[in-house]
Parts: C-alpha cells; structure tokens; sequence
C-alpha cells in the first residue's frame, strides 16, 4: 500500500521543511519494522520548490495470517473470511494508519525541535492514495474530508478496466488538497478516517482505541458532522466503547462551547458515596454535592419513626418533599435534571406511579456512578422501560427535554453563573416547558445556623451564588411570569422564625391556558 505527502514553497519558506517536521531526511531511504510488515520512506522529490514523501508499506502477509488466525475477534473480518487471498498487502487501511502512527510519530505530536516555528504553520499540502477502501463511496470520502478543510476528489476504481460492465470496484483512488492545515493535523486526519473508510480494523479494539481516538480527534472530532459514524466504525462498531467516546466527546464540545476546562464540567461527583443517608446534596450541574444535616442551631428535624437522636439528613428531607410535590402534581413522566449520582431517580422507580423517569446530567462520570447505584444492567426489563440516564447541558435547548409532565432542578441554579442563568431558564421554562417545575435552592440567611460553616462562605466551593428568601421569590415570580407559570413556594427543613428554613422549594405550574395551548400544538 502506498500513500505520498506533498507540498510546495520557495525560497524563503523551502518545501524541504517538511522533511524537518517528518523527522526523515531526504537523502536517506529509510525503513522501519512493523507488526505486520516493512514501511519504507523516500523522498521521490526534494527540493525549495517541491517536497514529496512516499511511504510504501510492504505488508508481511504471513505474519498477518498468524496474528489473526485462531483469535476470532483479532482478525479483521477480510482476513477471517479470505487468509490467504485478500486486499491488506495492497490497499490503504488501518495497516497503514498504525504506520503513519509509528513512522512519523513526532510530526503527529506536533514536535520539531529543529523548525518549531512551522508546526502551527499551515501548509499547503497534497495527499495521494491510489487505492483506498471506501465503504460509503466517494460521497462518504467528501461527507469525512471536506468539514475538516480539504479539497477532495475520488475517483472509484473499476473492478477490471478491460471489463467496465462489471462496474465499479469499493476502492477508490483518493487526492486531497488544502493550504489550511498544519501537517500534525493533516496526519491525524488520515490517522483516524482511514480506518473509518476501510471499516474493517486487522486488530481487537479494546477500551485503550477510546483514548487513541480523543487524542487524535482533539481539535476537530467533537465538532465533525459525521461524528457518530466515525466513531463507531473508528471502535468497529462496539457499542459501548461507542457511547464511552460519545460521552466524553460531548463533554469536550459542551466545555468549548462554555468556553470551560473538561474538568470544570465533569466534576459533579468527586468519590462515590455508600449510602445515600449521608446528607449529600442530590445533583448538581458542575458542583460537588454539599454536605448537610438538618440538625443546625435553629433545632433539629427527625422523620417519622426515627430515633430522636438521629436527625433527618436534610439531603433526604428534600428529597421527600420532591416526591410528596410530584405525587401532588400528579405527574408520571418526570426529568431530574442534573441528576447527579441518581439518588431521586432511585426514590421515583420505587413508586409505580411514575412511569417514565429520565435523569440528565452534564457529568460523565456523575451518569456513571447514578448507573451503578439503580443497577441499571442487571435491572428487571419492566423496571428498566421506565428509567433513560443521559448526558445535557442545561445552557441550550434539547428537543429531548419536550413533553414530560414535571422538571426537577434540585440544588442546581446555584451552580450556573448568573450571567448563563437567562439561558438555563429558557431552556427548561421556555422550550422544554413541563406542567410543573420544581426548583430547591439553598437559603442564605440559613447559613448562620451551621456551626461548622465561616460567616460569609457559601456551602460548597462551586456555588456561584446563594438567595436570600426575598431573592429566590424574585426571580421565581419574574421566571414564571416570563414564561406563563404561577409559583408557590415550599419550606424544606427546619423552618428557623428568624432565618427561614435551610432548602427554599419553588412550585411552577404552567397557567391552564398555556397549557391548553401546549397540548394542542404536540
């Protein structure tokens, strides 16, 4: 198989400079042991003008029969079906991806001590690959190249030229062209979408492939129109390697999007709990969940039939106010939205009232941990229709929120910016627009009566703001107004008479005739 990078320059910026990035001079025919074969790199032309490497890779077509033979899912499926008789040694696959990789791995890095100027330079570049698989044809090579900056033209092969009614062949012969690109990322490119056109990867892909697609999709992938495709045929096809890459690429493209660090976003859970009596805060969109009791100096709260000397969390109590809301409002399709570990989608499965419970969470890993606590692959089937986990960032509107009966955002605003907060509350009220939303916030004035707690510190390092009760009651009542709700408001916790109670709940109920109006238009 045989693929050659070329570009131009003068001489001030010479094409030579591409032999400096590729760490492989001209002079030199050069050879490098693979798995599966020799790759050989010359330079067919060198000089101020015009800069060509070759790279010719001599597959060992033994070696690739004894690697793949007895694994099962070692092979790739062409070399299961045909050992002896197939297209590896000759056509550009991920044989020749792990090459590039192997061969010119400093230029895909992006390293070049001897010209660092001209690593973030873009250069104009010509790749040509005279017989690339492409499962999807030459509309599918556009649909992958074109987003990323390149000119494309593929021709497909004929099956034989001296017989053309037996029509075209899979295989089409590649040039690609662009003055936009830096060549680490031109490499990265051919890196991730050759294998994705050949569909058929002559390795086991195991949960590592994840990382190695992210590294090399930094930069481009979260934001490709074709990202699903690529990363499933990239994974062949493993599902849930599949969604593991989904995940943490929508991560990635929310934080871009928030002009935030992936970290930033993805820390809703730092450890996973054991116990759900702990008196953790329930969900939050980008927060680690606070720790509370009901027992601050303003008295201490015990459920029904507790020991008097076992406070209610009052993580549970506002849980249990969520619920006895729900029930009153007698919705049964309910989103939790910043579910966090999943602790009130848990309660809600537990009442069959509730017939479809769907948690959101901008956190990976806080979807996770909810998973593991409902036990969701080793759930009944029945129990399992009635719960869905997936991942949303509250900042944009998502057709997928439309048509439920109730919302629940506990212990989440305060997580939001108040800049951001006009768009949380579109995306819920304004779009998404369930019958009821239920909406827990902490009460600031509380905070004198947790002993523990300095006077002027919030209750968790990532709150970015915390409400008085007047406060809370002015943006609800301006929120609801806005988007044609009434709103009542409920006290969770001790009810201090000087301070209020620790957890201030809204209840917005959509105005009947907003709500007459929504039904119609569904």
């Amino acid at each position: 198989m045989f693929l050659t990078i070329s570009t131009t320059g003068d001489e001030k910026t010479p094409a030579t400079d591409l032999s400096f990035l590729l760490h492989k001079h001209p002079d030199n025919a050069q050879a490098f042991s693979t798995s599966y074969g020799t790759a050989h790199v010359v330079y067919p032309r060198a000089d101020a003008e015009c800069c060509t490497v070759a790279m010719l890779l001599e597959v060992d077509t033994t070696a690739l029969v004894r690697r793949g033979k007895g694994k099962g899912r070692g092979g790739a499926p062409d070399a299961a079906l045909a050992q002896y008789v197939n297209d590896r040694p000759y056509a550009a696959s991920s044989l020749l991806a792990v090459a590039l990789s192997r061969v010119f791995s400093s230029a895909i890095r992006g390293v070049c001590n001897a010209r660092p100027e001209r690593v973030q330079q873009p250069l104009p570049l010509r790749v040509e690959i005279p017989a690339l698989p492409a499962r999807g044809g030459p509309d599918l090579v556009r649909r992958l190249f074109e987003p990323l900056g390149w000119t494309v033209a593929a021709e497909r092969v004929a099956l034989d030229g001296e017989f053309p009614e037996w029509g075209d062949s899979r295989y089409v012969g590649l040039v690609l062209e662009s003055d936009r690109l830096t060549l680490a990322e031109a490499l990265r490119h051919l890196y991730v979408l050759l294998p994705v056109l050949d569909d058929a990867k002559h390795y086991w892909v195991s949960a590592d492939e994840v990382d190695k697609l992210l590294r090399a999709g930094e930069g481009w992938l979260p934001t490709h129109p074709e990202q699903k495709l690529i990363t499933s045929r990239y994974l062949s096809r493993r599902w849930s390697l599949t969604r593991q890459a989904m995940e943490r690429l929508e991560l990635v493209r929310l934080a871009e999007a928030d002009d935030s660090e992936v970290e930033d976003l993805d820390n809703a859970v730092q450890e996973e709990t054991g116990t759900d009596e702990t008196g953790n805060g329930e969900s939050t969109t980008g927060g680690t969940p606070t720790g509370e009791t009901a027992a601050g100096s303003g008295g201490t709260a015990t459920g029904e039939g507790a020991a008097e000397d076992r406070p209610v969390p009052l993580a549970v109590q506002r849980r249990d106010a969520l619920v006895a809301a729900l029930k009153e409002s007698g919705a049964a399709r309910v989103l939790d939205l910043g579910c966090g570990q999943g602790q009130l989608v848990q309660a809600l499965l537990k009442d069959p009232r509730f017939t479809e419970i769907v948690g959101v969470d901008v956190s990976v890993r806080a979807l996770t941990i909810a998973s593991r606590r409902l036990k969701l692959d080793r759930m009944g089937e029945r129990q399992a229709s009635r719960v869905r986990l997936f991942q949303g960032s509250l900042a944009y509107t998502d057709n997928r929120l439309k048509g439920y009966d109730a919302a629940v955002l506990s212990e989440v605003v305060e997580h939001v910016d108040l800049p951001r907060l006009p768009a949380l509350e579109y995306a819920v009220f304004g779009s998404a627009r369930p019958r009821t939303v239920l909406v827990t916030t902490p009460n600031v004035e509380y905070n004198v009566r947790w002993e523990t707690l300095p006077a002027g510190h919030a209750r968790h390092g990532d709150h970015r703001f915390e409400w008085n009760r007047e406060e809370f009651r002015t943006w609800a009542g301006r929120v609801a107004e806005l988007h044609g709700y009434t709103v009542e408001f409920i006290s969770v916790g001790p009810d201090d008479p000087e301070v209020g109670p620790p957890t201030q709940m809204a209840v917005f109920t959509l105005n009947a005739k907003d709500s007459t109006k929504e039904e119609k238009a569904a």
